[in-house]
């Protein structure tokens, strides 16, 4: 019974410190959330193991009580069992179902609030693999990809700066992490050309956090038209002069010399 009663617990504290979130507007994210968009992703699922949590429990007391009618009483045996039953039930509900991380190709799906949500956990995954400075960049990312998706939601979702902003943030960002991360490890600090990759993931990291908070400020301003969007995206791709893009740079990193 002390087990069932530490899940119990367990289960009130989550609970609260959802509320709390909740109230505070994020600001006491869960720990390893980046930002309010992947920590609502966990919160909803939170919600959802309590509710299973609570469905299992009833179903329990109700047969245990159909069980008790129809046997005059369940006994000390019955009544372990129960227990035993709640326990097993806030085990299994306390752990799964599991958040799923999305997939690369389905952060652009859906809308804005879903888009910036599903990149910050799926960057908070690839964050383990990153060099500890591109992983402080990732970290304060949320909070910059939070602010943009409350100004993309105020605009035109088919407006070209709009869907700009979606392929930086769901393709160009995540392009430029997965082609780190496609380079054999012991390859990464290795320099060539004047950088390592850690080096480069690093710097290009960087630019995108300037350039999401530039678009956000932008858009705060309302001037659509001042973004130009298409040619930093460009930049960011092919490079300009000898500052190459990250994917590129890093691609070449994997090519044997």
């Amino acid at each position: 019974m002390n087990d069932l009663t530490k899940d119990a617990d367990r289960l009130l504290q989550e609970g609260k410190m959802l509320v709390r979130d909740n109230r505070e507007g994020g600001r006491h994210r869960r720990a390893g959330s980046i930002g309010n968009g992947s920590a609502r992703i966990k919160r909803r699922n939170w919600i959802k193991r309590a509710k299973y949590f609570a469905g299992a429990v009833l179903t329990i007391f109700i047969s245990a009580s159909v069980a008790g009618l129809l046997l005059e009483g369940i006994g000390f045996t019955g009544i372990m069992m129960m227990a035993l039953a709640v326990m097993a039930a806030a085990f299994v509900f306390t752990n799964y179902p599991k958040v799923k991380t999305p997939k690369r190709a389905d952060l652009t799906k859906g809308d804005v609030r879903q888009m910036v949500g599903k990149t910050e956990l799926w960057l908070e995954h690839q964050r383990p693999a990153l060099p500890p400075p591109a992983a402080k960049i990732v970290e304060d990312m949320g909070v910059q990809l939070d602010s943009l998706g409350l100004q993309l939601e105020t605009i035109d979702q088919e407006h070209p700066a709009a869907r700009e902003v979606r392929k930086l943030v769901g393709e160009v960002l995540p392009e430029t992490v997965d082609s780190y991360r496609n380079i054999p490890a012991h390859l990464r600090s290795e320099k060539r050309a004047g950088s390592t990759p850690d080096q480069q993931v690093t710097e290009s990291l960087g630019k995108i956090s300037k350039e999401i908070d530039h678009v956000t400020r932008q858009l705060a301003e309302g001037s659509l038209d001042d973004l130009a969007i298409k040619t930093r995206y460009l930049e960011y791709k092919y490079g300009e002069g000898e500052d190459t893009s990250v994917s590129d740079g890093l691609r070449n990193d994997k090519e044997p010399s």
